[in-house]
């Protein structure tokens, strides 16, 4: 299964539909992560708040291909996508194991294939060698067996990389 998660326009969305199994637009139209945990102990993978993501966790933790589009903020994803990503933590749970002699929490899907970033707008190297990092350790701790970063211009070089 493909997810994709993007803060590009709504317009999008249909553009992303023919080529994957579910799209996440991060629009800021949901409420961020409470921090209540309840997605990891109460309720697994489904968060207790009834909007568009209450069932984040359980898509991305069934996901073979996770990509996600994001505007560059500063080496890091738009403030949008990370409010998608934070939702997204009952994909493990509470309990820890080690993985590649790592502490990590233990994943509640199983391992997936592809953690897959695609990055818009100017990046500087630094900026650039910090997304890297952030998108391995990312798929690590989801189980992701890989990663990759893709650096592109604009919003419509990223359309294409789908």
């Amino acid at each position: 299964m493909k997810v994709i998660i993007h803060d590009l326009d709504s317009r999008y969305d249909e553009v992303f539909r023919s080529g994957c199994d579910h799209v996440f637009t991060a629009d800021g139209k949901y409420a961020p992560c409470q921090g209540c945990f309840g997605c990891w102990t109460k309720h697994p993978a489904e968060c207790f708040m009834k909007d568009r993501l209450r069932q984040v966790s359980r898509l991305i933790g069934q996901a073979d291909e996770l990509v996600i589009i994001t505007k560059n903020l500063y080496g890091e994803y738009s403030a949008a996508v990370k409010n998608v990503l934070d939702r997204s933590i009952g994909t493990s749970t509470p309990f820890s194991t080690y993985r590649g002699g790592q502490m990590h929490h233990t994943l509640r899907y199983g391992k997936h294939d592809l953690w897959k970033v695609i990055v818009y707008g100017e990046t500087s190297d630094a900026e650039k060698e910090t997304f890297r990092y952030l998108a391995e350790r990312n798929a690590i701790n989801d189980g992701f067996v890989r990663s990759e970063v893709i650096f592109v211009q604009n919003s419509e070089e990223a359309e294409a990389l789908i």
